[in-house]
């Protein structure tokens, strides 16, 4: 017996495919596919829960002080003479910043590891690089989705059976977190 479906691809465009679709199913909460493909995301998808589940609180909150350039009203920076040259002008602001220890970095990089990096375009900038965002899916699995199932033991996951594909008769499947 195998220890995981083949789902008829080589390995890098089988590792690609998950990837991608474990990294769809964590930022839109829910995915279509084929009940093979769901079954092996599943196992991917769930080990990394439980890695966020167990690193959620584990950082210090510390104070820093950091240098923010100063802007205008129309959001340029204010720039002054000195010395016969235009300096920007930097004000300095107390920040507070989660620290995180090193297992939980170590978390990270390894979820880091799996996922893809995700940018949102609006809708009505479809097409355009003007005013897209990175989505930050690290920081959403341990702010978001890990406390959502902290008192859950495992099974984050659902798979529903929608019927079979019109093309090739596979069985298609909503492969969704509970």
């Amino acid at each position: 017996m195998a220890k995981y479906r083949k789902l008829g691809k080589t390995s890098s465009q089988r590792k690609a495919l998950l990837r991608n679709q474990t990294t769809a199913l964590l930022h839109h909460g829910k995915i279509v596919t084929t009940e093979a493909r769901a079954k092996e995301i599943r196992k991917v998808v769930e080990p990394l829960i439980t890695m966020a589940i167990k690193e959620r609180d584990n950082f210090e909150t510390v104070t820093v002080t950091a240098k923010v350039p100063r802007k205008d009203a129309n959001g340029k920076r204010v720039k002054e003479v000195v010395d016969g040259k235009r300096v920007t002008v930097f004000d300095e602001v107390q920040k507070e910043i989660k620290k995180d220890s090193p297992s939980r970095l170590n978390a990270r990089r390894r979820i880091l590891r799996v996922l893809y990096p995700v940018v949102e375009v609006p809708k009505e900038n479809a097409g355009r690089k003007r005013n897209t965002k990175k989505v930050d899916l690290v920081d959403k699995m341990f702010t978001e989705i890990a406390p959502k199932y902290a008192d859950r033991n495992g099974g984050y996951t659902r798979i529903v059976k929608i019927g079979p594909r019109k093309g090739d008769a596979a069985m298609e499947v909503i492969l969704e977190l509970v």
